[in-house]
């Protein structure tokens, strides 16, 4: 996937931090792709998802002095940065997700498209949710409506058989502001990990914003005011990949234990290919209403 020649930065989408501290751990809701990683990471050390928290990951940086804080997106500002480098498509992404809410939220939800907060940084950070690390992967914050990413989680995504293109990055940009728009439907509430299981509303949250994510991707390539080249095969592949990839199952199999429905809180692989497909092939919110709530346009 690629940005198209024309597209050029403007203005600073994303904040950035290096470093960072604090004792407050990361709160389990919300989830994202980036908490069924860390969860996993977190049951496979023998914890214990039930009280609601996850450890405290520690900090890598020196808080927010010396050259931590020096890492910037400038670089983002020279051309063809968006096609170069992960963490300029990362903010070039968010552009693109805005543009395409703000048309269809209004239109099919009867919802105002408010821009989420977006935050990439290195090492650790602190958020209104708690303190998360490199190691937690992206994730959205509803306390803060903030979407995190550290980009270093994308060379991650090789161990559980994702993939790194530009389209799966894209993907899990896309996936995180989805909970924003469930944030702004008032839904992403229902999402509680202290009650998984396939049928649950958190499987159906996370399913959902991988729905929101294909919708977006159905959209991001058409009208005139698109700033992505048309979407190919092989990438689309690329990003279904990340989406099985990211499966309950998947997760469970690759972590060396068993297969468990009862204690998943995102789906399976084959329901989240399935999710992303549908808001891609469907290009509504009606095609991802996972909740049964109805009302879409």
């Amino acid at each position: 996937m690629t940005f198209k020649d024309s597209y050029q930065r403007s203005g600073n989408r994303a904040t950035t931090s290096s470093g960072g501290r604090g004792a407050a751990p990361m709160v389990i809701g919300g989830g994202g792709i980036g908490t069924l990683i860390l969860l996993g990471l977190f049951l496979l050390l023998g914890g214990d998802p039930s009280g609601g928290q996850l450890p405290a990951p520690q900090s890598q940086g020196q808080g927010q002095s010396g050259a931590a804080a020096e890492y910037n997106l400038d670089h983002c500002n020279s051309p063809g940065a968006a096609n170069e480098y992960d963490d300029c498509r990362i903010e070039a992404t968010a552009v693109s997700v805005d543009s395409v809410w703000q048309e269809v939220l209004p239109a099919e939800a009867g919802t105002e498209y408010v821009q989420p907060g977006m935050h990439i940084f290195q090492q650790a950070v602190s958020t209104g949710c708690g303190n998360a690390s490199a190691n937690t992967g992206p994730f959205y914050c509803p306390a803060d409506t903030t979407a995190y990413f550290d980009v270093s989680f994308f060379n991650q995504l090789g161990q559980f058989g994702g993939s790194d293109a530009p389209l799966a990055q894209m993907y899990v940009v896309a996936h995180e502001f989805g909970h924003h728009i469930q944030q702004l439907e008032g839904t992403l509430k229902l999402s509680n990990y202290n009650q998984p299981g396939e049928d649950s509303a958190a499987v159906a949250i996370e399913l959902q914003a991988d729905c929101y994510a294909g919708l977006w991707a159905s959209h991001a390539d058409k009208g005139e005011n698109a700033i992505l080249e048309p979407i190919t095969k092989d990438q689309l592949s690329a990003a279904i990949q990340t989406a099985r990839a990211v499966g309950d199952d998947n997760i469970q199999k690759r972590s060396g234990g068993d297969v468990n429905p009862d204690v998943w809180t995102h789906g399976s692989s084959e329901q989240r290919e399935e999710a992303f497909l549908a808001g891609y092939e469907g290009g509504h919110m009606s095609s991802c209403d996972y909740l049964g709530r109805g009302g879409y346009a």
